[in-house]
């Protein structure tokens, strides 16, 4: 009985020592055990795995703050122009309604600008505005409206261009967007229907809602309306951290007040040659805002994915060190069982 329970109690203490990395030690004896060895290499590759996820989460939120802050620096700019272009409207009064981007035409030909990402891994981000690209492009076919396509990021490019859709030119949407860029789409844009090749500008972008959300959104660039740009308001995303979780703060902001022109000033140029210059610069920060608007969309939706990924890999590694464990002393048990008897039949 003596010998029993010491062979037990032997079993039970080199079953709990410490196991090299890929040995599988049951009971007194090292077990190079396939499964074994298959299971805890998985738990170490998903746990490193979770690592890079996690780090990929934090690039995109300090890659979401830049955008943010390049959005605050364009503010005062938008604010100022919008202000400029009420007061000359007020000004002029039904003369603005002869300007040419402001003329509104019999639409035969539609152009769609898509904005989309150059990059995966940001959950269903692209496959939203694919979607959302493919149904409006319907829509105004089933219409008997000419439809082509100007594309700004690789992902949206890749899949309608594979597809033969009419798309007449492409540009990269990197996660800074410049002046410079948005300035290179606005001329083609402005050049395009000034010279009447088409007779409305749709852009479809992805409209930052909060981290966990967006929405994909459309609307009408050219031709403008005067009451549309002079009562356009904005809002203001700023990520924070809050119980140590990230966060986003909403602030609503009014149009700007309309310029106060006095009766009695005297332009150096005319009214409307002003206003003529005026709007392509509103078309160009319009155009900046959206891209910026849907860069920080990517982010947040990459952010969003990588917590997921991230926290399924430690639900699964969780359940992998279960398994593992449950084999471990199923093992053990068995050993203890094999020992016990083999001593009770000596002594038998």
């Amino acid at each position: 009985m003596k010998l029993t329970l010491l062979l037990t109690l032997f079993a039970v203490a080199s079953s709990f020592a410490p196991v090299p990395l890929g040995v599988s030690r049951v009971g007194g004896t090292k077990l190079f055990d396939g499964k074994a060895n298959a299971i805890r290499d998985r738990i170490v590759t998903v746990k490193n795995t979770k690592k890079i996820t996690m780090a990929m989460k934090l690039v995109a939120a300090a890659k979401v703050r830049k955008a943010q802050d390049a959005v605050l620096q364009t503010r005062p700019f938008s604010e100022t122009l919008q202000s400029v272009f009420g007061g000359l409207i007020s000004r002029l009064g039904s003369e603005a309604a002869d300007l040419p981007l402001l003329q509104e035409r019999e639409v035969k030909k539609v152009t769609l600008v898509v904005i989309s990402g150059d990059r995966g891994l940001c959950g269903s981000y692209n496959s939203y505005m694919i979607k959302k690209a493919e149904k409006r492009y319907s829509e105004l076919t089933a219409k008997g409206i000419e439809v082509d396509m100007v594309m700004i990021g690789k992902k949206a490019n890749s899949y309608f261009e594979r597809r033969d859709y009419p798309i007449i030119d492409y540009y990269d949407c990197g996660q800074k967007p410049t002046a410079k860029e948005a300035t290179a789409i606005s001329d083609m844009l402005l050049a395009k229907y000034l010279s009447g090749e088409t007779d409305s500008i749709e852009l479809l972008y992805t409209r930052f809602v909060s981290l966990i959300a967006s929405t994909p959104s459309a609307r009408t660039l050219l031709p403008l309306t005067a009451t549309g740009i002079e009562s356009e308001g904005d809002e203001i995303f700023q990520l924070t951290t809050s119980a140590g979780d990230f966060s986003v703060e909403k602030t609503k902001i009014d149009a700007a007040e309309p310029a106060s022109f006095p009766a009695d000033m005297i332009f150096e140029q005319d009214p409307v040659s002003i206003v003529e210059a005026i709007l392509p610069l509103y078309l160009n920060g319009q155009i900046l805002r959206t891209m910026q608007e849907s860069v920080a969309s990517e982010l947040a939706a990459r952010m969003q994915s990588m917590q997921s990924a991230s926290d399924n890999a430690g639900e699964l590694a969780k359940n992998l060190s279960l398994q593992y464990n449950r084999a471990r002393q199923a093992a053990v048990t068995q050993e203890i069982l094999e020992i016990v008897s083999g001593a009770s039949a000596l002594e038998g």
